[in-house]
C-alpha cells in the first residue's frame, strides 16, 4: 500500500463526522504521526546524523578547536539545533508526497481543510523532533556533556527549540508545496543542515573570515544556539533568546501564510 493509499486509510478511520476543525487537526496529527513512524529510515537518518557529526567533531577535530573549555560542551548545542534543523526540515517531503500523490481530493471529499492537512504534519513533525532531540542528548551525556541548567533554564531552551522546530516545519511545508516531487522537497534538508555551520555552532566567529562573521552573526542560527548553550550552561545569555524568538515567530507566521495560500492554489 503507498503512503497515500495509507494515509487515506487511516483518516477514514479516525476522523468522525461531522467534525471541528481541531478535531481534524488532531486527527491529522495522529495520523501523520503513526505514519513517520512506520518510516524507519528517515527515523534512523534523523537521529543518527547529528549522533556522527558530534561524535566527529569532538573526537576528531575537538583537539584542535580551542574554545576555552570542553569541546563537547560548547559543540553539543549546536548538534540539537542540527538535530531539530534536520529533522523539521523533512516535513516539506510528506507535504509533497500528499501534494503529489492524489490524496488531497480524498481529504477534499472528506471535508478535511488545508490548514488541518498541513498542521498534522507539522504536529508530528514536533513530535518526530522532540524524540530525536532526546536520543542526541543523552549521546551527548554519555561522551562528557555535563549542563548546569536549573528548571527555568531547561524550560527556556526547551521552549526555544519548540518554536525553531515549528518555524522550520511551516518553512518546509512551503516547499514541499512548491516542489513537484519530494526528491526536490529534500533539498531543503540539505539546505538546513549546512545552514548552521555558518554560525558559531562549531567553532567560536571570531575564528571566521572576516566577510563570514557578519553573515554568522546575523542569521537565524547564531541566536538560537547562543540562547540553548547559555541556557544549559547557565551562563548569561543578553539579548540572545529574545533575537531567536523573534526570527522563529517571524519565519513561523509568514510561512504559515504562504503555506495556507499555496495550499488553496494548488488544491483548487
Amino acid at each position: 500500500m503507498s503512503e497515500s493509499a495509507a494515509m487515506s486509510s487511516l483518516i477514514t478511520r479516525t476522523a468522525p463526522r461531522p467534525s471541528s476543525a481541531a478535531t481534524d487537526t488532531l486527527t491529522m496529527i495522529a495520523c501523520c504521526a503513526r505514519m513517520t513512524s512506520r518510516d524507519v529510515d528517515a527515523l534512523l537518518m534523523a537521529v543518527l546524523l547529528p549522533v556522527m557529526m558530534m561524535v566527529l567533531f569532538v573526537y576528531l577535530f575537538g583537539g584542535a578547536i580551542q574554545t576555552g573549555g570542553d569541546y563537547v560542551t560548547y559543540v553539543a548545542p549546536g548538534v540539537l539545533m542540527l538535530c531539530t534543523a534536520w529533522g523539521a526540515a523533512q516535513t516539506g517531503v510528506s507535504v509533497a508526497n500528499d501534494m503529489n500523490g492524489g490524496i488531497i481530493d480524498r481529504f477534499r471529499s472528506m471535508d478535511v481543510g488545508g490548514a488541518a492537512l498541513l498542521s498534522g504534519h507539522v504536529g508530528a513533525s514536533v513530535v518526530k523532533n522532540l524524540i530525536s532531540t532526546v536520543v542526541v542528548l543523552a549521546v551527548a551525556f554519555l561522551i562528557g556533556f555535563r549542563p548546569h541548567a536549573d528548571l527555568a533554564g531547561w524550560l527556556g531552551a526547551s521552549g526555544i527549540l519548540l518554536m525553531f522546530i515549528l518555524a522550520i516545519s511551516w518553512l518546509s511545508a512551503v516547499f514541499g508545496l512548491i516542489a513537484k516531487s519530494s526528491e526536490v522537497a529534500s533539498n531543503f534538508a540539505f539546505f538546513m543542515m549546512f545552514m548552521p555551520y555558518v554560525s558559531s555552532a562549531f567553532v567560536p566567529i571570531h575564528t571566521l573570515p572576516s566577510w563570514l562573521q557578519a553573515v554568522a552573526r546575523n542569521q537565524p542560527a547564531t541566536p538560537i544556539i547562543e540562547s540553548l548553550r547559555g541556557l544549559l550552561l547557565d551562563r548569561p545569555v543578553g539579548n540572545h533568546p529574545w533575537v531567536a524568538l523573534a526570527w522563529c515567530a517571524g519565519i513561523l507566521v509568514v510561512s504559515a501564510i504562504i503555506a495556507g495560500v499555496l495550499f488553496q492554489r494548488r488544491a483548487d
